[in-house]
């Protein structure tokens, strides 16, 4: 029996994991890419809970930086940048459920070179930013343009790096704020995860009526923390199956695989990030199995797992999480 079978969306899922009718989001349908979470956009898509999507994505820098000899501060205008699909509005979804939106596939999309990372002025995790004003002079602009595909993203003629593609930026809209996609927090965002990619199920709390799921900024590969604060970009097509999770209650993104449980929170300083995941961690587990939160407490000092989303964006992101082994 696949894990799949016994996944939260699954066993609670308002399409009880079943894959329903098929939708399209080509970057044609799209038109105007969106810059914020918010509830005040048109949905450019209404679905059922079970519907399998196929969304076309940019790069987070809207494919403006085509050439390593592009400088990105000429080309990229600041706060215009992750550049989101959506939103897709879920039929049903009411303030206090979740969107269930299991991962099929990620798929780069474009003419090769298709990667991008660069080094962009005042930005990163080792450098001099706004919110760490300092008075070195900024690094110089760098950018490098990769071949990816399916086997792997060729950084060099020695160096073959594996392609672990995932989603950077993925959220529902806040209830009232309309908060830059720059920016990760309890609704998702830019969490810039490694663990949300094909196989998994991110749960998101839904804040406003029909959810409203946006998406972008997928990478084919990312170091812990996003150091320079540019993974490898690339466009993408992406396959979801969304579906609604009544009464589900949880303030924070929930990521489940078929081996472990996974809380995301994002904030400043570092150490708030992980205490937001692993408080929600805590909570779930105890509730989950039964055993008083002091218990869950106690397990997690010995047993539980941090994973570094970034350490570069206006909040920082942390994930927590436990094998299901544990969860007993």
């Amino acid at each position: 029996m696949s894990w799949l079978n016994t996944s939260i969306m699954a066993r609670k899922g308002v399409a009880g994991g079943k894959a329903g009718a098929r939708h399209t989001i080509t970057i044609a349908d799209q038109g105007r890419f969106h810059y914020v979470y918010g509830p005040y956009a048109d949905p450019v898509l209404e679905v059922e809970p079970g519907a399998v999507v196929s969304v076309e994505t940019h790069d987070a820098f809207e494919g403006k930086i085509t050439s390593e000899s592009d400088k990105p501060s000429e080309l990229l205008n600041f706060p215009f940048l992750n550049p989101q699909t959506g939103p897709i509005y879920v039929k049903g979804a009411e303030k206090g459920d979740a969107l269930a939106v299991r991962i099929l596939s990620i798929t780069p999309r474009g003419a090769q070179p298709v990667g991008t990372t660069c080094l962009i002025p005042e930005f990163g995790g080792l450098v001099g930013t706004a919110n760490t004003a300092m008075l070195n002079a900024p690094l110089p602009e760098k950018v490098r343009k990769i071949k990816v595909d399916a086997d792997g993203v060729y950084w060099s003629d020695t160096v073959t790096l594996p392609y672990e593609p995932f989603i950077g930026t993925i959220g529902t809209a806040p209830e009232i704020e309309a908060i830059s996609s720059l920016q990760p927090d309890y609704y998702g965002g830019n969490m810039d995860m490694p663990d949300v990619a094909p196989g998994a199920i991110i749960y998101l709390p839904v804040n406003t009526p029909g959810g409203y799921l946006y998406l972008g900024d997928c990478h084919a590969i990312q170091g812990d923390g996003e150091l320079c604060g540019v993974a490898l970009e690339i466009p993408a097509t992406v396959e979801l199956q969304i579906d609604l999770v009544k009464g589900h209650g949880n303030a924070w993104p929930q990521l489940e695989t078929e081996d472990m449980m996974m809380f995301i929170g994002s904030a400043r300083p570092l150490e708030d990030a992980s205490r937001i995941a692993y408080r929600e961690l805590v909570r779930w587990l105890a509730a989950e199995t039964g055993q008083t939160e002091a218990d869950a407490y106690m397990l997690l000092t010995m047993c539980g797992k941090v994973r570094l989303g970034n350490m570069v964006d206006p909040k920082y992101s942390v994930g927590a999480s436990i094998a299901k082994k544990y969860v007993k």
